[in-house]
């Protein structure tokens, strides 16, 4: 049996009391971003929270096994930010989607949740799409079911009700979610956040992107509760675990008594924020870092060294080439070696010897 074939199963069974701890630790951490995002100039707040929306747009995708170009989302955000007016053709349009998707969910967060609403996020992350109908909720009578393994061998985690029930298990979702009432307090919004995240992905209304929908439904419940838009790296810290993040959602869908999600997702939502503090961490030390070095490198070399700054905290994947520097700086193998030979001199780099392939790493 799952949850929803429970009798009155939206009404979850838990004891906030087993939260207060972590609750307390969010409210810790989220005055310590706040405090980092502070000592930023305007210009600087913006590129971080920049930075962050680029990395979630292709996390959240990545959990649903779709890898997007950040190159390519990058150019879209700043395009709709009205940062640049120079953009290059975009050819995935799931990037220029999911951009969409979340600035619309980050600057209309005070605004009511509707069923409408919903489907227009659905839409916006499906337009243009040949087999997924946009912005309508699933039909057919085969059943929606999460499973894992190889054909003929799946394993059923869970089974969504029928969809003949969907609109009307939608409606008692959105009037749940309106008449849950945080009144500021952290503890009530962390426990309305968890829930409203389970009780989505618990229904499965649309035949795909519910997991990005679900997602984007935590930022819109943290950021209408508390008041303000959140710095926070939620489909990141999924992503790095995204099998124990199924297997907590697995464990409370064939019940309605959900204290494991509570821990679970209450300290999800604090490997966020330290997520997010590493990542505002690096912004700074690669600000001194790049301060440091800049009036030493040439052209070529600055612009190789800031497409390593620009991979974040998790690095440059697989080091600095000179196959690769030749692409971005566009120049030749030899000068090629002669500039990552000087920048390995000079500190900025170092040497990375693996039988006869050599990478470089920035040297923090």
């Amino acid at each position: 049996m799952y949850n929803w074939q429970i009798e009155k199963w939206s009404e979850f069974v838990y004891n906030e009391d087993i939260i207060i701890n972590n609750s307390l630790k969010f409210a810790e951490l989220s005055g310590e971003i706040f405090g980092i995002f502070k000592t930023f100039n305007s210009a600087k707040q913006q590129n971080e929270i920049l930075d962050i929306m680029i990395s979630e747009a292709i996390k959240t995708s990545e959990i649903e096994g779709e890898i997007l170009s950040r190159e390519n989302v990058r150019s879209f955000f700043l395009k709709k930010l009205g940062l640049t007016t120079a953009i290059k053709n975009i050819k995935d349009k799931r990037a220029e989607n999911v951009a969409l998707l979340m600035l619309e969910v980050r600057n209309n967060f005070q605004a009511k949740l509707t069923e409408k609403r919903i489907k227009q996020w659905h839409g916006m992350l499906f337009a243009n799409a040949k087999y997924i109908n946009a912005g309508v909720y699933r039909t057919g009578e085969e059943s929606m079911q999460i499973v894992s393994g190889a054909m003929g061998k799946e394993k059923v985690h869970f089974e969504a009700p029928p969809s003949t029930r969907v609109p009307q298990e939608m409606k008692n979702f959105v009037k749940w979610y309106n008449s849950f009432k945080t009144k500021g307090n952290i503890l009530k919004i962390i426990v309305k956040t968890a829930i409203t995240h389970l009780y989505f992905e618990s229904i499965h209304p649309f035949e795909d992107g519910n997991g990005r929908i679900g997602r984007a439904l935590i930022e819109k419940c943290l950021s209408e509760s508390f008041g303000k838009q959140i710095i926070m790296s939620i489909s990141q810290t999924i992503e790095q675990n995204r099998n124990q993040y199924y297997a907590e959602l697995k464990k409370v869908q064939n019940t309605l008594e959900i204290d494991s999600w509570l821990l679970y997702f209450s300290q999800l939502l604090i490997d966020a924020q330290q997520n997010a503090i590493e990542i505002l961490e690096f912004s700074v030390k690669k600000t001194q870092f790049f301060d440091k070095y800049k009036n030493a490198m040439n052209k070529r070399q600055t612009k190789a060294i800031n497409k390593m700054l620009d991979a974040g905290k998790d690095g440059f994947e697989g080091g600095m080439t000179a196959k690769k520097y030749v692409l971005i700086a566009k120049t030749t193998k030899a000068t090629a070696t002669r500039d990552l030979q000087e920048l390995v001199e000079i500190g900025v780099l170092k040497q990375n010897l693996a039988g006869r392939s050599t990478n470089y790493e920035l040297n923090f």
